[in-house]
């Protein structure tokens, strides 16, 4: 596998069930690259060690003033140094090429993990721990598999190099024979230690990461409530504990590097004193003597890959056991599937929770607790975060279904979806039926304003289309990027469409305007929506009520705010006092009132609509930390409706 060859057509199955073994896997699979660069490793290696050899005959040539040795050492100088040209270009490329390679095999494995896991999986791993795992993570487990190849071809070197100084000068050879190993391993005892800093240091590090993405993710709110510099203070002290334990990390490597420097530097000083000796005794001669300190000299260049794979492991360690352990994460349901990928058509239908969606239908689902809707968008989707009874499309169990063919039978767009940057045709670039043209989707979204700002934005784009979209939307208020993403699925146009709360970010009027249009360009579709708007409520050809994990009620908006409290508490967000003290007011019932409510043609020149307006712009209130003040306008706009009302029928 070459860099221009990436992705891998298939990145494998990888062997999650520990770090080690993992990183062994990664091994095994760029065997060929790894054998490359021990290739080119031994000859970098062996051409430098082979240097001292030739300079050895060299002074040797001189003393004995032999032309013909000397010319011949010269020869053999000249092929080491081209061998070590040559051997150190393709090395690098080599071992780039197999760093380069492992980061591109783990990231495609943690990307396809998490395309299979949904959003399952930050329920299951802290998100600033995923950003870790594929960013620094992948980068120390590929420093790691690129460097054992060099590491073995240093110590083959090596051991040739003992072999030949011992069969060249057994005396001195001997010595250095004994003397190398001993310095290869003096590091050991320290490795633990090292190690476990390390670790330590990774742990914080990934704690702090974690702590900033979800000091990003609400930095809006906390700007709403004062709390940015609390949350500074905190990431403030999460990062100086990084780099304390980064520094403790970094003493030990230096102490390692130190012991590295300092025991070649004494085994040297032992060979000279005693080669010396034997040269005055007339053991040795002048060039054997050269060649044997020139050689303890420059092994202690692949001695530091001694140091470098020590340091590289203890480092990737503890980044493939967390790699390892998000790759074992498993779906709840099976990602192969054990039907055919046809898609099937028909009533979706929840054994869980009793929730039944018929086909063609614009079904409304209303939760009292955000979390649990959107764990039934998750179950309707395909993607329960738990095991039990697979949801039903057409009587056919999703999770039997291949993956692919499951979501493409059902799309869920949860309640903070995403807007990558490039243009608006690139939004749009997803697998769609075909029977739904861009403009009637963003019409259907209301998104015509959307489409002037981001035009206004790009000046240079004389098509809506090429208009672009900054990172995340950014350049967007909530709505807006909220009416978008609605776009989106809606050109998509999916056999079942799942909402989880698509206008909770528009004002009321958009919102009113959104819901007919939905219902509109669905028509014929299965279209479930969870919310509580009585907006989309009211629009809707069924609601159904779940409640404590449950159906509690079935029937349209109108019947259940008439006769089941409960959905008459979620739908209004009022409690039984309020409910009693709202009667007197309006001195009408208070289903009449909220019916009323919804019929914005006979409300318009009423002068409480525009609290309600003032109220549900939520592009102009995202910082509000909760809807408790747009909920407590709102019954008191239905008050002040339904006191307006009994003035004119007095009248």
């Amino acid at each position: 596998m070459q860099i221009q060859d990436l992705p891998y057509p298939d990145p494998g199955v990888p062997d999650a069930r520990s770090g080690a073994r993992f990183l062994w896997w990664l091994g095994r699979n760029q065997l060929g690259g790894q054998l490359q660069a021990l290739a080119w490793g031994l000859l970098h290696f062996g051409s430098v060690s082979a240097l001292p050899f030739c300079v050895g005959l060299a002074v040797q040539a001189a003393v004995d003033r032999s032309g013909a040795d000397l010319a011949r050492a010269g020869g053999l100088l000249a092929v080491c140094c081209a061998g070590n040209a040559v051997g150190d270009t393709f090395l690098h490329r080599a071992a780039v090429t197999n760093w380069i390679t492992a980061a591109a095999r783990v990231q495609q494995l943690l990307a396809r993990k998490a395309a299979q896991l949904g959003p399952a999986l930050t329920r299951r791993v802290a998100a600033g721990e995923v950003v870790a795992v594929s960013t620094g993570d992948v980068e120390k487990i590929g420093w790691f598999v690129e460097a054992v190849s060099r590491f073995t071809a240093a110590a083959v070197t090596i051991v040739l190099v003992c072999v030949a100084l011992v069969v060249y000068q057994p005396a001195l050879g001997a010595v250095v024979a004994v003397g190398l190993p001993v310095l290869a391993l003096a590091v050991l005892p320290l490795l633990p230690r090292a190690t476990r800093r390390a670790d330590l240091q990774r742990e914080k590090s990934g704690r702090a990461t974690e702590l900033a993405s979800d000091t990003v993710a609400g930095l809006r709110v906390l700007r709403g409530i004062g709390g940015e510099e609390l949350f500074l203070d905190r990431y403030r002290r999460a990062s100086q504990d990084v780099r304390h334990a980064a520094v403790r990390s970094a003493r030990m490597w230096s102490l390692i590097s130190a012991i590295q420097v300092l025991l070649p530097g004494l085994l040297l000083i032992t060979v000279v004193w005693y080669g010396v000796q034997l040269a005055r005794q007339g053991g040795i001669s002048v060039g054997e003597l050269v060649t044997v300190y020139s050689s303890v000299m420059v092994l202690t260049y692949p001695l530091r890959h001694f140091e470098e794979i020590a340091m590289a492991y203890s480092f990737s360690r503890p980044s493939a056991r967390r790699a390892a352990g998000v790759l074992a994460l498993e779906r709840v349901t099976d990602t192969g599937g054990s039907r055919t990928a046809d898609l099937p058509s028909g009533d979706l239908y929840d054994p869980g929770t009793g929730l039944l969606a018929p086909a063609g239908q614009f079904t409304a689902v209303v939760c009292g607790d955000p979390d649990a809707a959107g764990r039934l968008a998750e179950r309707l989707g395909g993607h329960p975060p738990e095991r039990g009874t697979p949801v039903l499309l057409g009587g056919v169990p999703l999770d039997e279904l291949p993956l692919d063919s499951a979501r493409a039978a059902v799309l869920v767009q949860d309640k903070d979806p995403v807007l990558l940057s490039g243009s608006l045709r690139d939004l749009l670039d997803v697998p769609a039926s075909g029977d739904v043209e861009a403009g009637s989707a963003l019409a259907a979204a209301q998104c015509a304003d959307v489409l002037a700002a981001l035009v206004q934005g790009s000046l240079e784009a004389e098509d809506p289309l090429d208009a672009r979209i900054t990172e995340r939307g950014r350049s967007l208020s909530g709505g807006q990027r909220q009416r978008l993403a609605l776009a989106r699925s809606l050109f998509t146009d999916p056999e079942v469409l799942v909402l989880d709360e698509p206008t909770s970010a528009v004002d009321s009027h958009t919102e009113a305007r959104i819901a007919e249009g939905v219902k509109e360009l669905r028509a014929g579709r299965t279209t479930v929506v969870l919310t509580s708007s009585p907006l989309l409520l009211d629009r809707a050809d069924g609601v159904v009520l779940v409640h404590d994990g449950a159906v509690a009620a079935v029937g349209t908006h109108r019947e259940l705010v008439r006769d089941e409290p409960r959905y008459r508490a979620v739908v209004t967000r009022e409690t039984d006092e309020e409910a009693g003290s709202a009667a007197p007011v309006a001195g009408t019932p208070l289903h009449e009132v909220l019916d009323d409510l919804q019929d914005l043609d006979d409300l318009e020149d009423l002068d409480a609509m525009d609290d309600l307006d003032d109220v549900n712009d939520m592009d102009d209130v995202d910082c509000l930390g909760g809807t408790g003040g747009r909920d407590g306008v709102r019954r008191d706009a239905v008050r002040r409706i339904g006191a307006l009302e009994e003035i004119e029928e007095k009248a």
